[in-house]
């Protein structure tokens, strides 16, 4: 039997931590992720063969966060969020808010320039084109701090409190689409605060900060709202299956305290990211100013010298 025509089992049993992680890939969801680490391993693979080094830890936050997409998206917690709110809620929160929180620590797209080859004189290849969109005023206008948080408000109320959250969930394509968009805009938002790949905007980092908590508070006002509703908000989750054994406001009311507070995990990884890299970025500047501060002492020496050894020229 169908939900919503999407092709999901209705007869789910109840809901419990062993049947969420049995293997049940979505197809687009799968081929994504095994091309997404393939590509990566060719990539590290490339600079080790030529003596270049690529830090192991990149390549654990990026396997990590293909997997946190792997373990939402193609596990039986993607079925079961077809019909529950609140297990849809957890594949929400991880896709949208850790996610690319890992995978931007892993820095695909600069281990992507120093792999790719440079193309021939007069012409374009992989890594020119990835340049271009880098530099290109789309890319600059995506990750702008007023697009990136109004898509990331947006993408819950303008999503959940309309009509458009039933449209997407109707069929496969609408919902893959909208697991995307949740990706996408987890991305455009974290990649300018505390991306390690380089882009369009990098403001200092008590800027990066404020625009972390500018969107915060927004997405715990969406949880608490949910929770404190006295009716079902959504459509497709108003009547569950029976099989299931729960009830639909009670469901929503979970998946409301899941967005409330999942807020707070990705706060605390970006801050220690921020911090981390705040920190390395003062011990830079510091060995810069240090060089600098050699090479003027060498060149005041270098001067002082020739002043010493013009004068005995000339008592000579």
């Amino acid at each position: 039997m169908d939900h919503s025509g999407h092709g999901m089992p209705m007869d789910l049993p109840p809901f419990t931590l062993g049947r969420g992680l049995e293997f049940s890939p979505d197809l687009f969801f799968l081929i994504g992720c095994v091309l997404g680490l393939a590509l990566y391993g060719w990539a590290v693979v490339r600079l080790r063969r030529r003596g270049d080094s690529w830090p192991v830890s990149r390549i654990v936050f990026f396997t990590v966060g293909v997997l946190s997409i792997a373990l939402v998206m193609c596990t039986k917690l993607n079925d079961y969020g077809m019909v529950m709110f609140s297990v849809h809620m957890v594949q929400h929160m991880v896709i949208s808010m850790l996610s690319p929180i890992l995978l931007l620590l892993g820095a695909p797209v600069t281990l992507a320039l120093r792999a790719l080859p440079v193309a021939a004189r007069g012409t374009k290849g992989p890594r020119e084109l990835l340049l271009m969109l880098l530099h290109s005023h789309y890319m600059r206008f995506i990750t702008h701090p007023v697009f990136t948080i109004s898509m990331f408000i947006a993408s819950l109320y303008a999503l959940y409190f309309t009509s458009l959250f039933d449209f997407l969930m109707a069929s496969k394509t609408g919902h893959v689409a909208m697991m995307i968009h949740f990706l996408a805009v987890g991305l455009v938002f974290f990649w300018p605060i505390m991306g390690v790949d380089p882009g369009p905007h990098r403001p200092g980092f008590v800027m990066r900060m404020l625009e972390l908590f500018a969107g915060m508070p927004f997405h715990a006002f969406f949880g608490i709202a949910m929770m404190m509703s006295g009716e079902p908000l959504v459509e497709v989750y108003r009547n569950p299956p029976v099989s299931l054994g729960i009830d639909a406001l009670a469901d929503q009311h979970a998946a409301g305290g899941i967005a409330w507070a999942f807020s707070e995990i990705p706060s605390v990884l970006v801050l220690i990211a921020l911090t981390y890299q705040w920190y390395h970025s003062e011990q830079r500047q510091a060995v810069r100013k240090d060089r600098a501060a050699d090479r003027n002492g060498d060149r005041e020496l270098e001067a002082y010298n020739a002043y010493l050894a013009s004068l005995q020229a000339r008592s000579r």
